[in-house]
């Protein structure tokens, strides 16, 4: 046989240099949850191994990242219900405490970059992403919302707005108001093709935000469609994002390869919540090694396109490369 491929794996020096695929901690966001100023640090059942965080415990949490070598994060709001309404009007106080958190921890760690969470559903009564009467999620009513509640996180300090609700025609009025307001460099991160998935269970537990009634259908997308991520990227597009993410992705992994071979922009991929539980489920029960299962899973979404990749590894993955 003149062709025989495992030459190129016969040792570990080889398989390196001809590897095609590589992670970085660069390439990784990590998600870590925040709740008020004072409560205990609060373990979350459904995710193991991850808390809800007060700033204080938060700063310390980011520093040992820093140590690490991890840099990004995306800081989601756990909300007490009585700071809830029907118009998530918390999420647009500047003085909330999760805009307060993001202004201390720029302040301490100048350098790191924050993503934020822009949606209704943790400030709202209803547990939905959009403005609710009569049980319909109102597309139009919402997008000022939204518009709002992304100027006061940049004025807060936030370098990269998120935008999690999947009303149509968010990224464009929230770009419009950044620009006119200033906020010309702060980038925005569109969930783009965030279908309505099982495997968000774990999140709305650590956050209490599970809508009060009905679901998520009519704005997020049908896990039958991938086609459907083309017209959502293309308007992202257009409408001023500066990446686009697929959530979530495992299940996902032929929608984040077509974004890639479609677009010119950075691919993001939100490894979610219910897709780590099942891996640590697995790896307590012993049926699955912890850190051989995390890397492949990390470089299979890196592999089919994603740029950076948001997930409840990030921390445990930058400790393995520093080993």
């Amino acid at each position: 046989m003149r062709v025989r491929p495992r030459r190129n794996r016969k040792s570990d020096t080889i398989r390196k240099m001809v590897e095609e695929t590589q992670l970085n901690v660069a390439n990784l966001i990590y998600p870590i949850f925040l709740q008020a100023e004072g409560l205990p640090k609060h373990p979350i059942q459904s995710l193991p191994g991850q808390y809800r965080l007060n700033i204080n415990d938060m700063l310390k949490e980011i520093e040992e990242c820093l140590s690490l070598g991890l840099t990004s994060f995306d800081i989601f709001p756990a909300v007490p219900d009585q700071l809830k309404d029907t118009t998530a009007t918390y999420g647009l106080d500047a003085e909330n405490f999760y805009l307060n958190a993001i202004r201390k921890i720029k302040e301490k760690f100048p350098s790191v970059t924050i993503m934020s969470d822009v949606a209704m559903d943790p400030y709202s009564s209803d547990g939905h992403d959009g403005l609710v009467e009569n049980g319909e999620i109102l597309n139009d009513k919402t997008l000022e919302i939204l518009a709002e509640m992304a100027l006061v996180q940049a004025q807060a300090g936030v370098d990269i707005i998120g935008p999690s609700d999947m009303m149509d025609g968010r990224v464009g009025i929230i770009r419009d108001k950044l620009d006119s307001a200033g906020y010309t460099n702060t980038s925005i991160m569109s969930y783009t093709a965030k279908y309505a998935s099982a495997y968000y269970g774990p999140f709305r537990d650590a956050l209490e935000s599970a809508p009060k009634a009905g679901d998520k259908k009519t704005y997020q997308m049908n896990p039958a469609n991938k086609r459907e991520a083309l017209i959502e990227a293309d308007l992202d597009e257009v409408e001023g994002a500066d990446f686009l993410m697929v959530k979530p992705a495992l299940c996902y992994l032929d929608v984040i390869h077509l974004l890639k071979e479609n677009s010119n922009l950075p691919i993001a991929a939100y490894n979610v919540s219910g897709e780590y539980a099942m891996l640590m489920a697995a790896c307590e029960k012993g049926w699955l090694n912890y850190e051989l299962a995390m890397e492949e899973m990390l470089l299979s979404i890196r592999r089919a396109g994603a740029d950076v990749i948001l997930s409840y590894f990030a921390k445990d993955y930058a400790r393995l490369k520093q080993l």
